[in-house]
Formats: C-alpha cells, structure tokens, sequence
C-alpha cells in the first residue's frame, strides 16, 4: 500500500515539492555557509518525494542523546532557516495540502503535505527514518521516562 500511496503522490505533485527541496539545496551549497542547510533540504526533499511509510523525528527523542542540531544552535539555525527558506518551503506545501483537500481522493495527500510544512518551518534537528524506527524509539523513551519516575517516587 505505501508504494502505491507513495507513486500517486510523486506524481500527483510530489515531485514538484521534492524538487523544490532540492533547489533551496542548491542555493544553500552554493553560499557555502548554507552547506548544513543544504544537506538537510536534500535529505527531506528525497523525503518529499517519496513521504508515505517514513516520518520525522527528533534526533533527540532518537538517540536520547542532544547533539548540535538539537540545543540552542540547533534553535539558532531554525530561526535562521525560516527567515530564509523555511516560510516559502511551507507555504509550498500548504498551497499543495489546499489544492488537495479540494478532492476526496487527496485529502491522504493534503494531510502529508501538511505535515511537510511542518518540518519546512523547522527541520535542523530533525532525521528522517521508518514509521517503524520512529515508534520503537517512542517506546523505548517511555519507558526510560517511566522507569525514571519510578526511581524518582
């Protein structure tokens, strides 16, 4: 089902938004001081082309562990990314998520994209992995969460 979700949706559109990714990738590799940007516009446009059966998370709630991305830098370079490219990222894919809320059959598409628009706002920090990974990671951090409150009672 996901390869079928995710070829309707490539190419009913999601190879435009993919694209885009990869543009506002290029412009930031080509400024240099944009190359961490970059990577990560790559990353989520491959993300945005083929999005159904992979979700975004937290580095953080992945690992357990803060890293660069996921501190007062990673804030830093989030406000940064909006400023420049985040705002136009998301509108993109809120244009996109309207115009398929429009038919029944896109409203699976419209929710995907708003959920795109999302990580275009705020990506750094952020990794790309299976729907699986990521509910195995919530799980595991419940239950370190869990057993701490345990140890602290």
């Amino acid at each position: 089902m996901r390869a079928i979700g995710n070829l309707l949706w490539f190419l009913s559109g999601g190879i435009i938004m993919g694209l885009a990714w990869w543009f506002v990738g290029a412009i930031a590799f080509i400024t240099v001081v944009g190359i961490p940007w970059g990577r990560a516009c790559f990353v989520i446009g491959n993300f945005s082309f083929f999005p159904f059966g992979k979700e975004a998370i937290s580095r953080n709630e992945l690992t357990q562990k803060k890293d660069i991305g996921t501190g007062g830098l990673g804030l830093l370079g989030n406000i940064i990314w909006f400023i420049f490219a985040g705002l136009w990222l998301a509108l993109g894919h809120v244009s996109s998520a309207i115009l398929n809320f429009i038919t029944i059959i896109g409203i699976p598409f419209g929710i995907q994209h708003l959920k795109l628009a999302g990580i275009a706002i705020f990506p750094i920090g952020k990794t790309i992995v299976t729907k699986e990974v990521a509910a195995v990671a919530r799980a595991t951090n419940a239950e370190a969460t869990a057993a701490s409150l345990r140890n602290n009672t």
